[in-house]
């Protein structure tokens, strides 16, 4: 299983953000930090939003924080409303549905199904505090600039 660029960006600024929690934080930084598009994190930082894990505040001085406590935010939560769904297989895309000539007789749903339900059950026992670790008494060093693209 491997969750969208989108849904990777977002759980990175959020670790960010949960590391600089006594600071706003602008997209720009964000974007230099990371390497990231400058308008690919706007989406991201705004979705973000609309979900209620970061709040911004708009002009000089302006920038972006966490809405609540990192220890307030399931891991679990933030990928179910990042992704929004887990189309794994065709068969579990509504709109692909009867399209296979097995659809009636798979038992591969309900497999992949139950796999994704762990997968999202362990990232339950997860919050973004339990992310951040030993990271927050540290200095980050800048990475070299992602290699991953957009989906």
């Amino acid at each position: 299983m491997q969750l969208t660029a989108h849904t990777d960006y977002a759980l990175r600024v959020l670790i960010y953000l949960a590391i600089n929690a006594e600071n706003r934080v602008t997209i720009t930084e964000l974007a230099d930090f990371f390497g990231i598009s400058r308008n690919h994190l706007v989406k991201v930082v705004h979705k973000l939003g609309v979900k209620g894990f970061v709040q911004t505040v708009r002009g000089k001085g302006g920038g972006i924080r966490l809405s609540r406590p990192a220890r307030d935010i399931s891991v679990g939560n933030v990928v179910r409303e990042m992704e929004g769904h887990f189309h794994i297989a065709e068969c579990f895309n509504p709109k692909k549905q009867g399209l296979c000539a097995l659809e009636n007789g798979c038992g591969l749903i309900g497999i992949l199904g139950g796999a994704i339900e762990q997968f999202l059950r362990t990232l339950d026992k997860a919050v973004l505090s339990d992310l951040v670790g030993q990271s927050s008494r540290q200095k980050f060093v800048r990475p070299t600039r992602m290699e991953r693209k957009p989906d």
